[in-house]
């Protein structure tokens, strides 16, 4: 960002949660699972028509908020929904949740992409890896690139995966005086990313010999997008600024905006694209503020996660299933 006042800085500098990644590069599917330690209030965007959740309406601004204890992103479509179990177990074993008589009832919340398509698409992430994110998270491993929920990420794919790109996880965060603002996206588009700041194309549809880009427009023009039901991209923004339930959820519905300015076409009836707001401090700021701000952190976080995930075109169409 330009602005000599804003300042980037490493998304673990924002105090409050920790992030864990585990992944099978045979399957090319992963985990990566947002434990928090504070206290925080989080809400929830969904503008994508075909979302694979768990727990999404605990943060519907209408709920009895609680802290939020952990978000789970995972591959594997709604098959991955069962990694969800080996998180409740790792946090119980912790004694982490929302207290409610004798019990310790942890409050976890997850989304899927699909990634079906590429690597064994007989393995799906399950209880296990996902209690392996969690044991990954103590050391709060918040790595770009084609780790965690970002293994199987491809975008691209319109055309069909011979002519799609690898993408994967990416990060960024920034401060504005006493303000922290992060952004992590999983990036699984159908169709292409773009640099925000001067609209240039940097992932997507290549054409039949992956010499060059395609063109989108042309490539809309002769699909059916209803038909690629293979796609999401998934955002988490991070801020220690202050507020309530209901207004993070109008802080996620502001950073869709991020999301329309790096990816082209974006939140279609193919997409299940969700982003999590979460507020994590007491730092009093303004909501539109933060709101933009967040917009441009996520299309931060979004080009990172394509420009870490390269991988050679070999390798790539090796993994994916025709």
């Amino acid at each position: 960002m330009n602005s000599n006042l804003i300042k980037e800085i490493d998304i673990r500098d924002i105090d409050g949660f920790k992030i864990g990644n585990a992944q099978d590069y045979n399957a090319m599917t992963g985990v990566t699972t947002i434990i928090f330690e504070k206290e925080n209030r989080a809400g929830i965007d969904i503008s994508g028509g075909g979302p694979a959740s768990r727990e999404s309406h605990l943060l519907h601004p209408l709920t009895n908020p609680h802290n939020l204890n952990a978000i789970v992103l995972s591959g594997g479509s709604a098959y991955g929904l069962n990694a969800s179990a080996g998180v409740v177990k790792y946090l119980e074993e912790n004694n982490i949740g929302y207290e409610l008589m004798d019990f310790v009832i942890p409050l976890v919340t997850q989304s899927c992409i699909f990634d079906l398509n590429i690597g064994d698409k007989n393995i799906r992430p399950d209880a296990e890896m996902a209690y392996k994110s969690c044991l990954d998270s103590v050391n709060n491993n918040a790595i770009s690139g084609i780790i965690g929920a970002g293994t199987g990420a491809i975008v691209g794919k319109l055309a069909g995966l011979f002519r799609a790109q690898k993408s994967g996880i990416g990060y960024y965060a920034i401060s504005l005086g006493d303000l922290q603002i992060g952004a992590l996206a999983v990036v699984n588009a159908v169709g292409d990313i773009f640099d925000y700041k001067n609209g240039k194309k940097i992932a997507g549809v290549l054409n039949n010999d992956r010499s060059e880009f395609s063109s989108i427009e042309e490539e809309m023009y002769l699909s059916h997008l209803s038909e690629s039901m293979e796609n999401t991209t998934l955002g988490v923004i991070f801020t220690n600024a202050k507020f309530s339930q209901a207004q993070m959820s109008k802080v996620a519905s502001m950073t869709r905006a991020g999301f329309a300015r790096s990816i082209n076409p974006v939140s279609t009836m193919a997409d299940g694209d969700t982003i999590y707001a979460v507020s994590l401090g007491d730092v009093i700021a303004d909501i539109s503020l933060v709101g933009a701000l967040s917009a441009n952190v996520m299309s931060h976080a979004i080009e990172d996660a394509v420009k870490s995930s390269s991988m050679k075109d070999e390798e790539f169409l090796d993994k994916i299933i025709y």
